[in-house]
């Protein structure tokens, strides 16, 4: 365990990892770990954890790369599946939503698809709004891809997020959400939302079967 993130205090746990706030030089941070399997063999475990380690990285550093706000990468330790990143002082955005916040949130995600980054996890949870910017967290399930299929999945999960936790507001949310990516991109918006709407009856058609 590094010296210098002693006093760990667990914030979150997850199925895949673990995230703890810790000092870093002073100044508070987060790690986040990645638990080993024990329903896996012990080395194609370590090479699982240490590839999403590695890819999560990456990751953080494209998205810094188009000028979207992220955490700072701090500290990278591949063998033990640990990120340590910049702590973000703000309010989750899953606790203080608003039609304003959804506008911005569908902006911030055509920056995304403009670059081919699909987040793969667009959840109000990982949005955190920090004086007058708005902050993308975990970049774990995130990867390249220019499909218009993967940039729908993105959708149909903030709309999904939107139905459920956050359903006194859904109309307007999420009409501001496309509004909001719609006004930022290039991308063929009315192909997304029909991608979107034939998730949606799969879904419809696999419950029913």
């Amino acid at each position: 365990m590094h010296i210098l993130s002693l006093h760990r205090k667990l914030i979150k746990k997850g199925a895949e990892a673990d995230i703890f706030l810790i000092a870093w030089y002073g100044r508070k941070a987060i790690s986040k770990m990645r638990n080993p399997k024990q329903y896996r063999n012990k080395y194609l475990d370590e090479n699982i954890r240490k590839k999403r380690t590695l890819h999560e990285a990456n990751m953080l550093s494209a998205v810094k790369n188009v000028d979207i706000k992220t955490p700072s990468l701090l500290f990278l330790d591949p063998l033990k599946a640990e990120i340590i990143m910049e702590y973000i002082d703000g309010c989750n955005v899953k606790d203080i939503m608003s039609s304003q916040l959804a506008l911005d949130m569908g902006k911030y995600t055509s920056l995304l698809h403009n670059n081919n980054i699909v987040h793969g996890d667009l959840t109000t949870s990982n949005f955190i709004r920090s004086g007058n910017d708005l902050v993308i967290i975990d970049f774990g399930l995130s990867f390249f891809s220019e499909r218009i299929e993967d940039r729908a999945v993105d959708f149909r999960l903030i709309k999904e997020i939107l139905s459920s936790a956050h359903i006194e507001i859904f109309d307007q949310a999420y009409q501001n959400f496309i509004t909001g990516y719609s006004n930022n991109t290039n991308n063929n918006m009315k192909k997304i939302l029909r991608v979107v709407s034939e998730i949606e009856k799969r879904g419809r058609y696999a419950r029913i079967s």
